[in-house]
């Protein structure tokens, strides 16, 4: 469902913004579990793969329009999801394991999100990743 969720609402949003004509901007929510596989998550690690994929074949099937296409990853975010499989406490401790001492929040992502979309800063970014996971991929120091 992840990857067929986002090919069928991206393919409708770039059709439209061809028939318009003016350009603009994909932008694909993804995951660190794209670049670095997890136990026990096969199908979600292969649809996050899939979906980068797909959104950098996109941008170069979409440049000759004007349409960027970009994708986000989010490492661990602190969403009310997390709270179905840990503890506040649990959420707080392991955290705190994580390079810079916290999980994310879903502003940082939308801040992410609004910097890909815009014109002003992100006119000559299409077909890449912006990694915002705090480190999550890294090694601990």
């Amino acid at each position: 469902m992840i990857l067929w969720g986002a090919f069928h609402a991206s393919q409708l949003a770039a059709r439209q913004m061809v028939k318009q004509g003016e350009g603009g901007s994909i932008v694909m929510i993804s995951s660190v579990h794209a670049y670095r596989p997890y136990p026990l998550s096969t199908a979600y690690n292969a649809a996050k793969a899939g979906l980068n994929h797909m959104a950098f074949t996109w941008a170069v099937e979409l440049a000759a329009h004007r349409i960027r296409v970009n994708v986000i990853e989010p490492g661990w975010i602190d969403t009310p999801g997390e709270r179905k499989y840990f503890s506040e406490e649990e959420i707080r401790e392991r955290g705190k394991q994580l390079l810079l001492g916290r999980l994310g929040t879903p502003e940082e992502i939308a801040k992410g999100v609004a910097f890909l979309v815009s014109d002003e800063t992100a006119s000559y970014v299409t077909g890449t990743r912006l990694r915002i996971d705090g480190g999550y991929v890294l090694p601990p120091p």
